[in-house]
């Protein structure tokens, strides 16, 4: 599919609608979402191979940013593809383009503009001033929605310090009278202080604020986290791209009620449940925020907290929406943000599980291909939405899990009492029978990590 010029920029129909000038739905802001696209060369790794995913065209950006859009209930009046041949450092598209664009802005009655591409302070302001409507870029949208969907409190505080950090580099286009001095004392600001001065200074002091209250944050999750591994089951944790059906996954397996609904980011807030295995093992299973292409890298800071249930996870289940044409590009943007918490997907190929999700969505002649593709990636294809391929998937995890642990059979005495306590707080208990004199035969399965302790209990060489 070619790229759009302004012409063909497309007025939505259907899902949100057209409305008439001057009026809109209760609560709704009159939008329009713009996706450019740069001619850039195509990246490429040592080897020379491409690192581009063939699968995300101008009009699959175009309609994911379109997406994102109506996860905020915004009313899309239009979208369109522009191309930017050359970009402009002061407004990004060329002169002519911005005053075509400006006359549809205005045309559509339009309040908010997107632009699905990262928008310097610069940029911003002089498109505001031009098109005379609030412009967002890529990452201020993805913000906005983190705003509107954060429920618990780490949450909130930790999208209110990506909104902030990004806000900072940003106060030369929220102020007209930076030339403006005011006089006062204490937090009020000194004599000839700026005001800008006095706003970066508030800003860095919330800043500051919020960061001690998450390190705070991150010491009581890390003691929760402690507080799990006391309990013998392993960890598996869900990551995916946005809307991949991490969450219905959660809900099924799990018996759990996590909001599981068809936009972008239904899921901000982490979510914990048991997982009983198909053998009788247990594990703790985790719900995470989706990842998405090009993640704000505030957002990937301020959620690390969060994420670090990934980092210490047993398993790691990345689950991909294979019925999406862009999968292939979405596996590559969660791979680099696992990447940048200090997972390897291509190396931990052990300690990380694909999962095609949304098997139901393909045709006959798609499922068949895609059950042998997956056959040969060892990936296990299911769908959340009719349990096809759970149970398949729930043995493939009891069979992961259980490569790290050790299977042992261990006889207590009577007097033993400090090993039974430790077995049954740091060990998985299988089997339990009674002998004579009162000693306890256990059929137990224990991590690695734990073997040498319990050797020592146990009074092994």
């Amino acid at each position: 599919m070619r790229p759009t010029g302004p012409k063909e920029v497309k007025r939505k129909k259907g899902r949100v609608g057209r409305k008439t000038h001057g009026m809109r739905p209760e609560g709704r802001v009159a939008a329009v979402v713009f996706a450019p696209i740069l001619d850039k060369k195509p990246a490429k790794d040592a080897r020379g191979d491409s690192l581009d995913a063939p699968d995300r065209t101008p009009q699959a950006r175009l309609d994911e940013a379109v997406g994102l859009a109506v996860a905020i209930n915004l009313d899309v009046r239009a979208n369109g593809v522009i191309p930017v041949p050359r970009p402009k450092p002061a407004t990004l598209f060329g002169a002519g383009k911005v005053e075509e664009l400006a006359a549809l802005v205005r045309a559509e009655d339009a309040e908010l503009v997107i632009i699905d591409h990262p928008l310097t302070p610069v940029q911003q302001r002089n498109l505001e001033n031009v098109w005379n409507a609030k412009v967002l870029d890529r990452t201020g949208l993805i913000l906005e929605i983190f705003g509107e969907r954060a429920r618990t409190r780490e949450g909130r505080l930790q999208v209110e310090l990506a909104h902030l950090v990004y806000q900072n580099s940003r106060l030369v286009r929220s102020w007209t009278h930076l030339e403006r001095q005011r006089g006062g004392f204490g937090f009020l600001g000194g004599p000839r202080e700026t005001q800008i001065e006095s706003d970066r200074r508030l800003l860095s002091e919330r800043i500051s604020s919020i960061r001690k209250d998450l390190c705070k944050v991150k010491r009581t999750r890390g003691l929760h986290r402690e507080s799990r591994q006391r309990v013998p089951y392993p960890a598996v944790a869900l990551v995916g791209y946005t809307n991949a059906g991490k969450s219905t996954l959660f809900n099924t397996l799990t018996g759990a009620n996590v909001v599981a609904q068809d936009i972008l980011f239904a899921t901000l807030d982490p979510t914990i449940r048991a997982l009983r295995l198909p053998r009788g093992s247990k594990a703790v299973l985790s719900d995470t925020v989706g990842f998405i292409s090009d993640l704000p890298t505030t957002l990937v800071a301020a959620f690390r907290a969060t994420l670090e249930e990934v980092l210490q996870a047993d398993l790691i289940i990345h689950v991909r929406d294979i019925a999406d044409e862009a999968s292939a590009s979405q596996r590559a943007d969660v791979n680099t943000v696992l990447a940048d918490l200090g997972v390897d997907a291509e190396a931990e190929t052990d300690r990380l599980l694909e999962v095609w999700n949304k098997a139901d969505l393909l045709d006959d002649a798609a499922m068949e291909r895609t059950a042998n593709e997956a056959g040969r990636s060892d990936a296990i294809l299911v769908s959340a939405a009719t349990r096809f391929g759970l149970d398949t998937l729930l043995a493939e995890i009891e069979l992961r899990l259980n490569l790290r642990r050790e299977t042992l059979e261990v006889d207590v005495k009577p007097e033993e009492g400090a090993l039974s306590n430790w077995i049954y707080e740091n060990c998985e208990v299988l089997e339990r029978s009674e002998l004579e004199d009162g000693v306890v035969a256990l059929r137990i399965r224990v991590a690695p990590e734990k073997r040498y302790k319990l050797g020592r209990l146990a009074g092994a060489d």
